[in-house]
């Protein structure tokens, strides 16, 4: 009970420190000239950072806006080393440009060899004329994996799990499985 927690705050400690850094520049500056609080002006640049980021995003829903993050992706994914691949990472975990992400897929019980038993925790990614498309996350980090064609009936899908239940099984190394292998009444 305590661990969590203790994980938890010195989370938080580690992200207001990242925060705290990365404004340091803009509130020195600000507290210098304006003559304001150290931390009054670490409170009013992350406000102006939060209005910038909302202000974006509003820019980017217009049509110049879309066609200026158009020219910005292609020219970091031209100049900038594995901007495409965290981009597209990015986008499959979370969702986003129309497609769908990892996190909506539906979770199944998948037989990769056909003559044991054996079955594994799956995200089925995509449905095709052969069968499925499946990504199988490996333990205890579920970002990594194998991706497998299978064909329908050595897929068993699991509509009443959620992917984060699956995802947390696979985290804990299989530890609550039960909500998996055994059907609910």
């Amino acid at each position: 009970m305590v661990l969590p927690i203790a994980i938890l705050v010195m989370l938080f400690q580690w992200l207001f420190e990242l925060i705290t850094d990365f404004i340091q520049p803009f509130s020195e500056l600000l507290s210098h000239r304006a003559d304001v609080r150290d931390l009054a002006a670490d409170l009013l640049v992350l406000l102006i950072i939060l209005s910038l980021c909302f202000s974006i995003g509003l820019l980017v829903k217009t049509r110049v806006g879309a066609w200026f993050h158009r020219v910005v992706d292609r020219l970091l994914a031209r100049f900038a080393p594995g901007y495409s691949t965290i981009r597209d990472l990015v986008v499959q975990l979370l969702g986003g440009s129309g497609e769908t992400s990892l996190l909506s897929g539906q979770v199944a019980l998948v037989k990769l060899f056909p003559d044991s038993e054996l079955k594994v925790t799956a995200i089925v990614t995509s449905e095709h004329s052969a069968g499925y498309t499946v990504f199988v996350p490996t333990a205890p980090v579920p970002t990594s994996g194998m991706v497998y064609h299978v064909t329908r009936d050595a897929v068993t899908l699991l509509p009443d799990v959620t992917v984060e239940q699956a995802m947390k099984t696979v985290i804990a190394c299989g530890s609550g499985s039960q909500a998996l292998l055994i059907p609910r009444s």
